[in-house]
């Protein structure tokens, strides 16, 4: 059994005796080069995949990167290499990348580089171990929105330094161990999506043509839409619901947040999302007013609420003009598949693939919604409810699949980089 000792940092704990602990600027150094000799291509960090091609990131997630202004000079923008890593600015789950390629990024992100010889693979380990992406975090808290993660922060915080024989053996084995669980996180993720994929086409079937597959039909004129019932209206949203906004203009409320699960309370005490400075601002949400976060029509929701409380003021709310006429469920199916098919997505503007691709108001207002019968409503959202249950339990069951499957690589991540464990022989 090899010798231990005490780092006497609570992040690290006990470590190998013959590891080393050093500040991070002794390690690491800033760099602000311009342009790319080798390959001037422009590179987007993430958080799952590195820094990475921008064109590659669009092929992984089907999702538009940043858009830089045609007139702006690849020349002009920050250099990587590989082997480098980059601080993706304000990040609660991490934001140290490790590049594998050469190009360029955006002015706004850090990028540093070793100055001394170590197994760049061993860091990109280090910076990915959930304590060290607390103790990272530890410093975006002086204020309660937080702030940039800075070089100047990670280069004043002590890293362990294993032997370069050791920071190998750690990256070849992390490697391995961590692709195979991402090839199994990767087959479950497919499944979720297969499933996922014939739960939309359930859903956009049911509000575009109802449940009566002999009934007669018209054109709709409208894409997504086809051909509808006949005896179906189709009506800009603006007539059927309306947007309100009361400020509630003192704290004190519970705080709604849009989730996939519906609208939950957000617990103030949980770090692991921004934290407002004041929810004086924020607006009212009544039972049965929707909440849309239009703001980001790729991985945001919508969905009506049935509690009390306030929600961001950048959020849209809004609410059915007449209640009896209408199905609140019905509607709620139609406005999420406007999210689940990107139909919103289409109409929308702004800076895609960092959350700012925004629908409009007057674009919201005047889109026109499938309007069946106040019967055939009520049926159709029941029977998308029943459908749809068992596929969510099935997704469900899946996503905590992945969940044990994460938290087991980031067991195996920290136990390994921090010394617990000892590569195997």
């Amino acid at each position: 059994m090899r010798q231990t000792k005490d780092s006497n940092i609570p992040w690290i704990g006990i470590i190998p005796y013959d590891w080393a602990l050093i500040k991070g600027k002794y390690l690491f150094a800033q760099k602000s080069e311009k342009g790319n000799s080798i390959d001037l291509q422009l590179l987007s960090p993430t958080q799952k995949y590195g820094v990475i091609p921008q064109s590659l990131y669009e092929d992984l997630t089907g999702m538009n990167a940043v858009k830089l202004k045609e007139s702006v000079d690849l020349e002009s923008l920050k250099t990587i290499h590989k082997g480098g890593f980059c601080i993706s600015l304000r990040s609660f789950q991490g934001g140290f990348e490790y590049s594998e390629y050469e190009g360029v990024v955006s002015p706004a992100y850090q990028v540093f580089y070793p100055t001394r010889k170590v197994v760049s693979r061993y860091y990109k380990y280090l910076f990915k171990d959930s304590s060290f992406i607390e103790k990272m975090n530890s410093y975006t808290m002086s204020l309660r929105d937080g702030k940039n993660i800075a070089f100047e922060d990670f280069g004043n915080t002590i890293i362990p330094v294993p032997p370069l024989g050791d920071q190998k053996l750690i990256a070849d084995f992390l490697d391995n161990k961590c692709n195979e669980i991402d090839a199994l996180i990767n087959d479950l993720q497919k499944q979720i999506d297969t499933i996922e994929q014939y739960r939309r086409s359930v859903i956009t079937e049911a509000i575009t043509h109802g449940l009566n597959s002999v009934v007669e039909t018209k054109e709709s004129g409208i894409i997504w839409m086809g051909r509808i019932p006949s005896h179906w209206q189709i009506i800009k949203t603006k007539y059927l619901f309306e947007i309100v906004k009361r400020i509630a203009g003192e704290e004190g409320y519970d705080v709604l947040s849009v989730t996939q699960h519906g609208l939950k309370v957000k617990d103030l005490n949980d770090y692991g999302g921004q934290i407002a400075e004041s929810y004086a601002g924020y607006q009212f949400v009544y039972p049965e007013d929707f909440v849309m976060n239009h703001m980001d029509l790729l991985t945001g929701w919508v969905d009506y609420s049935d509690k009390f409380g306030v929600t961001s003021p950048d959020y849209r709310v809004f609410r059915l003009i007449d209640k009896k006429a209408n199905s609140l469920d019905y509607f709620k199916y139609v406005f999420q598949c406007c999210y689940l098919d990107k139909i919103y997505y289409s109409l929308g503007n702004g800076v895609a693939g960092v959350g700012r691709w925004r629908l409009q108001a007057h674009t919201f207002k005047n889109f026109r919604l499938p309007v069946p019968p106040l019967e055939e409503q009520v049926a159709i959202a029941k029977y998308l409810d029943d459908k749809c249950s068992s596929i969510t339990q099935y997704i469900d069951a899946n996503k905590q699949k992945i969940a044990i499957l994460q938290d087991y690589k980031k067991s195996i991540i920290y136990e390994y980089v921090t010394g617990k464990k000892e590569v195997p022989a």
